[in-house]
């Protein structure tokens, strides 16, 4: 038994911390809790104060306003331009008003639906047939018609006051 004799220093005891078993909340746990807090909270705000639903009428008075203002505003160009131009402001006005596709289709998938323009009355449909036709010969036309742009304009601002009146509600 050749063992060193023990040294008598004095050791510290352990800290009474180490012996209390840790918490079983970590930090994030506090963090997403705070965060679905907050977001239930908006929510909550968020439903008292519900927007009211659009007015159609103002909708439509809008649409008609701002489709007006494009036609005039379509300047001294060529009456394919004036077609296009006018045809494209025709589609957007019927997207707005009357939640009509026909913005996102061709000439022809607008004619071949059969629900196409439903919202309007039977005279305003064939119009807009009439109408878009037109349009389409002049867009599509193999040479330059012989048609000025004023005539164009005036005839797309016709059509816009026959939909604009044929809806009906």
């Amino acid at each position: 038994m050749n063992e060193k004799p023990g040294s008598l220093e004095l050791l510290e005891p352990p800290s009474p911390e180490a012996l209390v078993p840790d918490s079983w909340v970590e930090p994030w746990m506090i963090v997403v809790a705070v965060v679905l807090a907050l977001g239930l909270i908006a929510v909550l705000i968020f439903r008292k104060h519900k927007l009211p639903p659009p007015d159609p009428l103002a909708i439509r008075e809008l649409a008609h306003i701002d489709a007006l203002v494009a036609l005039d505003a379509i300047g001294p160009v060529t009456a394919r331009e004036a077609a296009v131009q006018s045809s494209l402001i025709l589609r957007k006005y019927l997207a707005v008003v009357a939640a009509d596709p026909a913005l996102f289709e061709t000439h022809e998938e607008t004619l071949s639906r059969h629900d196409a323009l439903k919202e309007f009355s039977e005279d305003a449909r064939g119009s807009a047939t009439l109408g878009f036709s037109r349009l389409a010969a002049i867009k599509y036309a193999a040479v330059t018609p012989d048609m000025a742009t004023p005539e164009v304009i005036a005839g797309s601002q016709r059509l816009l006051e026959i939909l604009h009146h044929g809806l009906q509600p």
